[in-house]
């Protein structure tokens, strides 16, 4: 039952932070403004993305657009949360990082149904690193992601799915 409860706590600050910092970038920067947050290796900006990330698929036709990037995902997390509450074989690590896939993903579906498309903001250039535009919720998916992967490896799944 703790469990489930630290799921949904971590769900709900994540979907919580994402919109939260959105809101105050939609309502503080203007549009492709570049705001310095740390010399020039991290940047603030706004950017209203109709497609996936990196911007893949914004000229899909809207019923592709509504089926992969508004059902499909809505689906997927859906099956992901359930499996995540009702599995009792689920560590808590792997729980964790479905957590933060799902807050993640919810956040950036709010956005789509709402603004019909997703606000991104920050950018990092640091070298011959240079990332795409991206917001909180990105970071929640890619870190749960991570984990998933870094958990994949650490210790082998002895009960394949």
């Amino acid at each position: 039952m703790v469990r489930k409860i630290v799921i949904l706590i971590l769900i709900i600050s994540t979907i919580g932070c994402d919109q939260i910092s959105k809101e105050l970038v939609r309502e503080k920067v203007k549009p492709n403004e570049l705001i310095e947050v740390y010399r020039d290796n991290i940047l603030l900006t706004k950017v209203e993305n109709t497609g996936a990330a990196l911007g893949l698929g914004q000229n899909l036709p809207p019923i592709g657009k509504k089926i992969l990037l508004n059902f499909l995902p809505l689906v997927v997390l859906i099956a992901l949360l359930f499996y995540s509450l009702r599995k009792s074989q689920v560590n808590g690590c792997i729980g964790i990082a479905c957590a933060f896939i799902i807050g993640g993903g919810i956040g950036n579906l709010i956005d789509r149904f709402l603004f019909g498309s997703v606000t991104d903001f920050f950018y990092i250039q640091y070298g011959f690193l240079k990332t795409g535009i991206f917001n909180m919720a990105d970071v929640s998916v890619t870190l749960g992601a991570i984990m998933l992967l870094l958990l994949s490896f650490l210790k082998p799944n002895k009960n394949p799915i």
